[in-house]
């Protein structure tokens, strides 16, 4: 005895489809936007190129954290605080620092040829200094630049033993955020050693009594500058005489707070740094490479398309529409995602998800070629196909997601940041292609196959 299929929900040309496809060609043409052009930025964001594919230094530190007193996670932070300013003040453009695992530090320095000129810029010990303002013969403060009132700094000084010593990040103990009870502000709180007490003491005492306040500017004439690799980080006025315990105030937020006292800690004790792994990489091979890869995926999404259309007829032009959406949102969240860097290896996995999408695509039709053999019609064959391929789509993606984070937390762990571009490339795709797969391609087989040209035609009858 036959069962009667039960009849599935005809969509075809429904409001809800238009609707759909509206949304599809406002996302394509924001995506296309802010994909071209790829060496142009849009919404603030160029799509960055790894030094695999640029060219530049790329280094690897481990951080000794055994003389650590404290919080190794707040070590660590200064360290890639000094790191990053240091690169920052050397002018490298769009440099990559990044802690990799608890005790790993990554940096890449695109356009950086010499690797031992940066390994000393990033591996000299920070120099923490304390500075004031410097005056003239009548007291007033001396300015670096008249227009802007900018005061200039000179080492604040005191003397030991007779000789004349600057008060610099060597004599400092520890520092500490601290919230004060009933005020509105944050403070710091810092400790010297003996020598850097005495130090400490004749500087304020100096800044606190000695200095004029009757002037317009008494408030840099009693300031204190705190420097950190030449840069100022703080200038708090000297309210009293101070030895070995002193107070930063009127910081406006904690993170602000607690930052200051990472820079205080770990620019006057920098945590020790060894290179474990150094590259350098010509830049004409990684014009090579970009040139070599782009060829592959040219020739590889070519066969694709080609393979798709000759097989599937109409279905394959619209699966083929698909991925050309597809590639176009994935370069479109390549640019897009703050940080990311395209490596060679990422490239791979750009490619591989090409192949993923296709695969989903591939799994639907076979799901409906074999309704309608059994007789269905070409709109209930688009759901069924949908709904039976859905959970095989759905569990190969997770376990392919899986993967990926496996990958992605051991390339962290082991500062293999090759590993971890393709891990996050391949996730990204695949990710991607499960939205073109069930929501582009479904839409457009919906409404395709309620026009007259596929009844009378029949091209969505495959090979």
């Amino acid at each position: 005895m036959n069962q009667r299929r039960r009849p599935t929900k005809r969509r075809g040309i429904s409001r809800e489809n238009i609707w759909l496809l509206l949304v599809i060609v406002a996302l394509f043409a924001f995506a296309s936007w802010v994909v071209y052009p790829l060496d142009d930025a849009r919404l603030g964001q160029n799509l960055r190129l790894g030094l695999d594919l640029k060219g530049g230094t790329q280094l690897v530190y481990k951080a000794d954290l055994s003389r650590v007193k404290g919080s190794e996670a707040d070590a660590m932070s200064g360290a890639l605080g000094i790191i990053e300013r240091r690169v920052n003040a050397y002018g490298v453009s769009e440099p990559t620092i990044q802690q990799q695992g608890d005790d790993r530090i990554l940096v890449q320095l695109p356009g950086v040829k010499n690797i031992d000129e940066a390994i000393k810029l990033i591996g000299q010990t920070a120099l923490l200094d304390f500075r004031w303002v410097e005056l003239d013969e009548q007291g007033n403060p001396v300015f670096a630049d008249s227009e802007k009132k900018e005061p200039k700094w000179v080492p604040a000084t005191g003397v030991i033993n007779g000789e004349t010593k600057q008060l610099t990040g060597k004599y400092l103990v520890s520092a500490e955020a601290y919230i004060p009870e009933n005020e509105p502000t944050f403070d710091v709180l810092f400790e010297w050693n003996d020598e850097g007490a005495k130090l400490f003491e004749q500087i304020t005492t100096h800044l606190y009594e000695e200095r004029k306040t009757t002037t317009p500017f008494a408030h840099w004439e009693k300031s204190l500058g705190i420097f950190l690799d030449n840069k100022e980080i703080s200038s708090p006025e000297v309210q009293a005489v101070i030895g070995v315990k002193g107070r930063i105030t009127g910081i406006k937020t904690w993170d602000e707070a607690k930052n200051l006292a990472i820079q205080l800690n770990f620019g006057a004790l920098p945590v020790p740094l060894f290179v474990l792994q150094q590259q350098d990489v010509d830049p004409t091979l990684g014009a090579d490479s970009i040139k070599k890869s782009i060829l592959a995926g040219a020739i590889g999404l070519g066969l694709i398309l080609l393979f798709m259309m000759l097989y599937y007829r109409l279905l394959g032009v619209l699966a083929c529409l698909s991925l050309v959406i597809y590639g176009t949102l994935v370069l479109a969240t390549f640019k897009l995602l703050p940080a990311f860097t395209l490596t060679l290896a990422g490239m791979a996995g750009f490619i591989i998800s090409l192949g993923m999408a296709v695969d989903a695509n591939v799994l639907i039709f076979e799901r409906m070629k074999e309704e309608l053999a059994g007789g269905r019609t070409l709109g209930a064959a688009v759901e069924a196909g949908f709904n039976r391929a859905w959970t095989a789509i759905r569990d190969s993606n997770i376990t392919t997601f899986i993967v990926c984070a496996i990958l992605y937390w051991f390339g962290s762990r082991f500062a293999a940041s090759q590993v971890m571009g393709f891990a996050l490339t391949l996730f990204i795709g695949v990710g991607i292609s499960m939205f073109t797969a069930i929501i582009i391609t479904r839409t457009f087989l919906r409404l395709f196959s309620g026009t007259q040209m596929a009844k009378k035609l029949w091209l969505f009858k495959a090979g």
